[in-house]
């Protein structure tokens, strides 16, 4: 067996099964999910799973040594595209670095947030708005704990599948596998209607796509982007968005809103062309 498939089979296996033994567990903890979800740490531990067997292997995937790959600012040769200044900007004709990847990364959340409760509130006639300060806990407490569970996530997802999964396969692949992935470990939202499901999955996969090519070639610092961006998604549909409750609509027109945005990503990013990284390992 290839040694990926092994490493992608145990984070994943380890991924599904402690989420649900710390969902199954949060009741009992008294912390209110409002302010984090310990399911968020599945995927975390699912990296430290891997990481007692392979531990040579996974550090170097979460410090950004992939196998044919670059740090962002370093040259690797002419196989990795043009090289980025020191800093993240970019060298004459090269690709953005972690400044220029930061922006437009966070702005799509943003942008996603706007989408969805426009929409929602064209729909309904009803601005869905909730002052952070009626909220049962600190806002910045929140923000915090939210921040530390969406790095808990995409330690796992972006950080060490997607790189894992890049060695063999294209960015566009990468990413709606894992963004596929991603949904149906909310095994929760199944538990909905079937078109409340499907929203759902339709906003992971959509920005897994965003991430995926958003991050592509960003070795260093890859963890606050994705976490940012996670969080923002986070905080706007708590703030913004009434699909807790079940609501089909709300949720379908944020999957709508993600995959909008994900369409700019698709359309400007020459990575989604990009084929998988050499590998030199199995």
């Amino acid at each position: 067996m290839h040694k990926w498939k092994a490493k992608a089979g145990v984070f994943l296996a380890v991924t599904f099964v402690t989420a649900g033994i710390l969902g199954a567990a949060q009741p009992a903890t008294g912390i209110p999910t409002e302010v984090i979800q310990l399911t968020q740490f599945g995927p975390a531990l699912g990296v430290a799973a891997v990481a007692l067997l392979w531990p040579s292997p996974v550090r170097a995937l979460l410090a950004g040594a992939w196998p044919g790959g670059r740090a962002e600012g370093l040259s690797a040769g002419p196989s990795a595209g043009p090289s980025a200044r020191p800093g993240g900007r970019p060298g004459p004709g090269g690709r953005p670095g972690r400044a220029g990847r930061a922006l437009p990364l966070l702005a799509t959340a943003l942008l996603i947030t706007a989408l969805s409760a426009g929409t929602y509130a064209l729909a309904t006639g009803d601005a869905h708005a909730t002052d952070p300060r009626s909220l049962d806990h600190p806002f910045a407490l929140i923000v915090v704990a939210q921040l530390i569970g969406a790095c808990g996530e995409e330690i796992g997802w972006r950080c060490f599948l997607q790189p894992l999964l890049r060695t063999r396969f294209g960015p566009l692949t990468v990413s709606t596998s894992i963004g596929a992935v991603w949904g149906v470990w909310h095994v929760q939202v199944f538990a909905q209607a079937p078109a409340y499901a499907a929203g759902f999955l339709l906003g992971t996969v959509a920005m897994s796509v965003v991430l995926g090519l958003g991050l592509e070639r960003v070795r260093a610092n890859r963890l606050p982007l994705a976490g940012g961006f996670h969080t923002l998604i986070n905080l706007g549909m708590l703030l913004f968005m009434d699909e807790e409750s079940g609501a089909v609509l709300p949720m379908v027109l944020f999957g709508a809103a993600c995959l909008v945005a994900a369409g700019p990503w698709v359309w400007r990013t020459p990575a989604a062309r990009i084929p998988a990284m050499a590998h030199s390992a199995r």
